[in-house]
């Protein structure tokens, strides 16, 4: 199986979710649990089935936490060669072309990416087009309302 990169702040990240989940809401659900069952009739016991329900949630959460985190390379951003070439990891300063608006985005693995706060998956179809280019470079990304231009105006290695 291909392993599939991952930044050490995202890798961070996940084992602090994964901790939390583990120490903090597993107990408290099992807790949960263990209170509603002792109302009695569990048929209709609505906080039962709820408490149920979360609990397998959180269980499928660490299930795919660690699967993540196993099946990961992780990859020390700041560690890599400083250079203009935008490669997994970089954090771009675009220039849209048609309205001038600049963005901020930093490519990251798939577990990791919020295009919330820039973080854009190294497989969407902005990062495979940014890969392999460039400072100065315009790149066409094919968008659902048509294709955007975006001049590359920085690359850095934070």
């Amino acid at each position: 199986m291909k392993r599939l990169p991952l930044t050490l702040k995202g890798a961070e990240k996940l084992r602090a979710e994964l901790k939390r989940l583990k120490s903090e809401d597993r107990p408290r659900v099992i807790q949960a649990i263990a209170e509603a069952r002792a109302h009695g009739d569990l048929s209709e016991n609505a906080e039962y089935h709820a408490a149920r329900e979360q609990q397998s949630f959180i269980e499928g959460r660490i299930k795919d936490i660690e699967s993540h985190l196993s099946n990961s390379e992780i990859i020390d951003v700041a560690s890599l060669p400083a250079t203009d070439k935008v490669v997994f990891g970089a954090t771009l300063d675009l220039e849209d072309e048609d309205t001038g608006n600049k963005v901020l985005y930093q490519i990251v693995g798939d577990a990791e990416a919020d295009i919330k706060h820039g973080l854009i998956s190294v497989s969407s179809p902005i990062a495979r087009a940014l890969v392999g280019k460039s400072k100065g470079d315009v790149v066409d990304v094919v968008a659902p309302n048509g294709t955007k231009s975006y001049e590359i105006v920085g690359v850095r290695y934070l």
